[in-house]
């Protein structure tokens, strides 16, 4: 497998009324093209501050993170902001769906917001036939999600199991190198819970993407190939998980 995510020494710090809080404090990691990675800790130990980081949603105070050789923060601000639309695909403990819109207008949301910003130079019909294939996309994704007959409602009038799939369809509609989960069955029932991890799962073997999720469910976290245990803003241990047996 090929090198897909590397840290180097990545620290972050904020600057808080009782000193200067370390959250992160030097993590060095690389994950590969098709892992399964588990994020576990206790609560506050900079689990979800680092898949934000990895994720190019936050900065660290210092330290690199590379993706495929190339330093994501030595970009600037339009060209991460570019990098992370079309790399990264993010699933939330909250869903974060907009109430107004429909199943299938969530799904096509990041696909029409990156088309909307398709210069001119592309050509007169390039838009058109880019919707096209949000359009397609998005049918396809709410398919495999099976919610074909839901696409037409609102978040309020589907279940927490169902607007989570949404949100994982809407993550997948630009095709991302990689998925970044937190804490994406938090809020399901246990049986739920198992059939979001089943569709990760899936989606890995099937289309060879890559999932780093954090998550403190242990039985959960010991389907995927590795597993990452950090203790007070630091990597702790790498655990080799059973699954890598089937590999």
């Amino acid at each position: 497998m090929k090198n897909l995510i590397k840290t180097e020494n990545l620290k972050k710090f904020f600057t808080t009324e009782a000193g200067e809080l370390q959250v992160l404090k030097g993590i060095n990691l690389s994950i590969m093209e098709g892992e399964m990675v588990g994020i576990v800790g206790a609560s506050g130990v900079g689990k979800s501050t680092l898949l934000h980081i990895i994720g190019a949603i936050d900065k660290p105070t210092s330290g690199n993170v590379f993706y495929n050789n190339t330093d994501i923060f030595s970009l600037d601000r339009n060209s991460i902001a570019s990098f992370r639309n079309k790399t990264i695909g993010f699933v939330f403990q909250f869903h974060h769906l907009l109430p107004e819109f429909t199943a299938f207008e969530n799904v096509m949301m990041p696909g029409l917001i990156k088309i909307s910003s398709i210069p001119n130079a592309f050509g007169k019909g390039s838009k058109r036939s880019t919707y096209k294939e949000i359009v397609e996309r998005a049918e396809r994704l709410l398919e495999e999600m099976g919610l074909s007959e839901r696409k037409r409602h609102r978040p309020g009038e589907l279940s927490g199991g169902e607007q989570q799939r949404v949100a994982v369809a809407r993550a997948l509609i630009l095709e991302p190198k990689i998925v970044l989960a937190d804490e994406p069955t938090g809020n399901l029932d246990a049986a739920t819970g198992e059939e979001l991890f089943n569709i990760f799962i899936n989606l890995n073997k099937e289309k060879g993407i890559t999932f780093v999720i954090v998550t403190h469910n242990e039985s959960l976290s010991k389907r995927c190939h590795r597993v990452l245990k950090m203790v007070d803003g630091r990597i702790a241990e790498w655990n080799l998980t059973l699954t890598n047996k089937r590999h």
